[in-house]
C-alpha cells in the first residue's frame, strides 16, 4: 500500500517532435515537404522564441526532443537550437535526410547533440538518391555517420515501409553504411490535421493490409539480425490495428508526447486537427488523456507502449490516494498494462545492451585521451 501511494510522483519524462522549418532540399516522393510539392512560403521557428519555450516545456517534464522538418539542417540557427535545448536539460536527437550532415555535424555534437538519425528508404543506395532526388547522397551519409561516431555519437536509421524496401537486403545495406539500429515507420497517404506534412498519396507507399501486415512480420525476422528499436508488443499492437481489431495501448499523445510546429504551436500530435494552443502558454493548457488509437504513427505507438504501464500505474496510485479503490484496481489490471509491462521487460535489457556497444564502440573510435560525449 505505501508503495502503491509513493508512485504517486513518479515521473514519467514527455517527448517532444519539434519541426524547425517547411522547407526541405529532398524531392522524396512520399513526402509533402518534398521541394517540388511545397508551395507555401518558407517558414522557420524563431530561435529566440523557442528559447523561451525550452523552459516551459521543461517545466511540463519534457526531458528528450528530436528536430525534424522539412529538412532541420537548412535551419540558420539549429546549432544555436541545439545548445539551447542540451543547456535546457533536454536531451535532442536530429531526423535529417543526411545531405548537409557532413558540414554540420561537429558543430551538432559540440552543441551537446545526442543522437543522429537518417531517413533512408531503400538498401538499394541508388533507388534511395533517386527517391530522394540527390544524387551522391550515399557518400555524404557515410561521411556523415563516420564522423558523428568518431566524435562518440550514435547513429539510427529511420526508415518508412514502402516499396523501395527489401527486407532481406536491409541489414547488409545498414551495416554497411554504419548504422548502430534502426526504427521503422508506417506510410501515411491521408494528410494530417496539423501542419506536418509527412504524407503524400504516393504509390509507393500504396500498400494494402496484407502488404502491410507481410512488412510486419519482416520487421519481426529482421529483429534477429538487426537492432531494431520498434518493440515487438508495438508491432503486434500495429498489426491488430492494420487489422481493424481493438486495441490495448492509448496513445500518450498531449500528455507525454507533443508536437510542435514552427510557428510555435504546440500540437497532440501530428495527426490531429486542432493545436491545443501556443507552446508559450503550455503553463495554462490541461492535458489530453481521452484514450485515442486514431493513427498508427510509429513515434507515437512506441512510445506509448513503453510508456503505458508506468502511466497506469502512477493513476492508479493517484486514485488509491483520493481513495477510490477500485478504480485503481481496475486500472492496474487492465490487459494492456501488462503488454506494456512485459514490453518494457523484455526492451529494457536489449536497449541496455545497445548502448552499452554504442558507447563501447564510441571510446573505440576516440583518440587515446579525448573524453568525447556523453552518451546516457
Amino acid at each position: 500500500m505505501e508503495l502503491l501511494l509513493s508512485l504517486r510522483d513518479l515521473k514519467i519524462p514527455a517527448v517532444c517532435d519539434v519541426s524547425v522549418t517547411n522547407i526541405c532540399n529532398a524531392a522524396c516522393d512520399f513526402c509533402g515537404f518534398a521541394r517540388d510539392k511545397m508551395l507555401e512560403p518558407a517558414k522557420y521557428l524563431d530561435a529566440d522564441a523557442f528559447h523561451q519555450a525550452l523552459v516551459i516545456l521543461h517545466r511540463r517534464g519534457v526531458r528528450y526532443l528530436t528536430f525534424q522538418g522539412g529538412e532541420p539542417l537548412v535551419h540558420p540557427d539549429i546549432i544555436r537550437m541545439v545548445s539551447s535545448t542540451v543547456a535546457g536539460g533536454i536531451r535532442c536527437a536530429v531526423i535529417t535526410n543526411g545531405w548537409f550532415l557532413p558540414r554540420h555535424i561537429d558543430a551538432l555534437a559540440a552543441a551537446g547533440l545526442s543522437q543522429v538519425i537518417i531517413s533512408i528508404d531503400s538498401p538499394n543506395l541508388v533507388r534511395h538518391e533517386r527517391n530522394r532526388g540527390l544524387m551522391g547522397l550515399e557518400h555524404r551519409i557515410i561521411e556523415g555517420i563516420a564522423r558523428a561516431h568518431a566524435l562518440g555519437l550514435p547513429v539510427q536509421a529511420s526508415v518508412t515501409i514502402n516499396r523501395l524496401l527489401n527486407f532481406e537486403e536491409l541489414p547488409q545495406t545498414l551495416h554497411r553504411l554504419g548504422f548502430d539500429n534502426v526504427s521503422f515507420s508506417y506510410p501515411r497517404r491521408e494528410p494530417f490535421g496539423s501542419t506536418s506534412l509527412v504524407y503524400h498519396d504516393s504509390s509507393l507507399i500504396d500498400l494494402d493490409q496484407n502488404e502491410l501486415l507481410t512488412a510486419i512480420d519482416a520487421i519481426r525476422r529482421l529483429r534477429r539480425l538487426f537492432p531494431v528499436l520498434n518493440p515487438r508488443a508495438s508491432l503486434d499492437e500495429v498489426a491488430r490495428y492494420v487489422r481493424g481489431e481493438p486495441q490495448s495501448i492509448p496513445c500518450v499523445g498531449g500528455y507525454k508526447y507533443f508536437y510542435v510546429d514552427w510557428n510555435l504551436d504546440i500540437w497532440r500530435c501530428e495527426a490531429w486537427s486542432e493545436p491545443m494552443g501556443s507552446v508559450l502558454d503550455l503553463d495554462r493548457i490541461p492535458d489530453l488523456r481521452d484514450p485515442c488509437n486514431a493513427c498508427m504513427m510509429a513515434c507515437y505507438r512506441t512510445a506509448s507502449m513503453l510508456m503505458h504501464s508506468a502511466v497506469a500505474t502512477r493513476d492508479a496510485a493517484m486514485a488509491f490516494s483520493s481513495g477510490r479503490i477500485g478504480d485503481a484496481v481496475a486500472t492496474l489490471f487492465r490487459r494492456g498494462v501488462a503488454v506494456s509491462f512485459w514490453a518494457l521487460i523484455e526492451e529494457l535489457p536489449r536497449r541496455r545492451r545497445r548502448a552499452h556497444r554504442v558507447a563501447t564502440k564510441a571510446r573505440e573510435r576516440l583518440p587515446e585521451g579525448e573524453p568525447g560525449l556523453p552518451l546516457g
